[in-house]
């Protein structure tokens, strides 16, 4: 059984960690409203981008002067999963349900009888998918020093991408992050990037008749396609941001919590143990006291 100075200093150590729980909750929260605010500024634009982009690429015919990003390589052997996650921790099962998304995604792939690349965008991936495929992370990119999400960095990872995909190193490229919902959820998503996926049914009809492009579909298409590529990648880190705060609110919402509940249980513990030391110490009064 522990000591009453035991327990005295393991409930003075769970005030402590309580404190620290509470400050990183209020941190959180307050940069959950501002990350909150540019992850659905950007989601419009970089929805309506995809849609425009996959709206250009059902309209043409896919030939040798067909930008490659949309042609592809004319294989599907030699797959990239860009796995974006945080540097930090402390934030619940974020940045693992990311993770966990892009290793079931490459486990589908090999099934088939593809080779699997990784590229991590933020640590916390890094030591899952090195244990998992030991030798599959070709590339990435550090975050770490960055206290915001910037496009400009987001422009260097999809120049890096790109530059990887003409010089033949894969042949269809996907992006894992967590869209944002709300600060109790957070969804992982696997989305193909590279080549574009052309729209389908629904989507085109009865715009078509309505719609001329000057210059063509291809030259739009050659020079929107880098940006789309540079956009969702800076929509994906926008929402992963929103997404950390969040689940980091929450997460520390809970410590605090479960810290309190330890607290309580530890005090009872103190004063029963310290009542009964008191007791024993009446007793043996009153027998001496009684012996004389």
């Amino acid at each position: 059984m522990a000591s009453l100075k035991a327990l005295k200093g393991r409930i003075n150590s769970v005030k402590s960690t309580q404190k620290i729980t509470k400050a990183m909750k209020m941190v959180a929260a307050a940069k959950l409203r501002k990350a909150t605010e540019f992850a659905e500024a950007g989601r419009p634009y970089a929805t309506r981008l995809s849609g425009v982009v996959s709206s250009l690429a059902s309209r043409i015919t896919v030939g040798p002067q067909s930008p490659k990003l949309i042609a592809g390589t004319g294989k599907d052997e030699t797959h990239l999963i860009i796995v974006a996650t945080s540097d930090r921790g402390l934030a619940g099962a974020f940045n693992t349900n990311i993770t966990k998304a892009a290793r079931q995604k490459a486990e589908e792939l090999q099934k088939s009888g593809n080779t699997v690349y990784f590229y991590i965008v933020g640590r916390k991936s890094k030591p899952i998918l090195r244990r998992f495929f030991p030798d599959a992370i070709i590339g990435e990119y550090d975050t770490q020093g960055t206290k915001n999400v910037s496009y400009d960095q987001a422009q260097a990872i999809a120049d890096d991408i790109i530059d990887r995909f003409e010089s033949g190193r894969f042949d269809v490229a996907h992006l894992a992050y967590a869209e944002f919902k709300s600060t109790l959820s957070q969804v992982p998503q696997v989305d193909q990037l590279i080549p574009v996926k052309p729209a389908e049914g629904d989507e085109t009809e009865g715009a078509s008749a309505a719609v001329e492009y000057e210059p063509d579909e291809e030259a739009i298409l050659a020079d929107l396609l880098p940006k789309n590529v540079a956009i969702q990648i800076y929509r994906a880190m926008l929402e992963n941001q929103a997404g950390f705060y969040g689940s980091q609110m929450t997460a520390m919402d809970n410590a605090t919590r479960n810290a309190g509940d330890m607290i309580n249980r530890l005090s009872i513990r103190y004063n029963r143990q310290r009542q009964a030391a008191i007791t024993t110490e009446l007793v043996e009064i009153i027998s001496g006291a009684e012996a004389l």
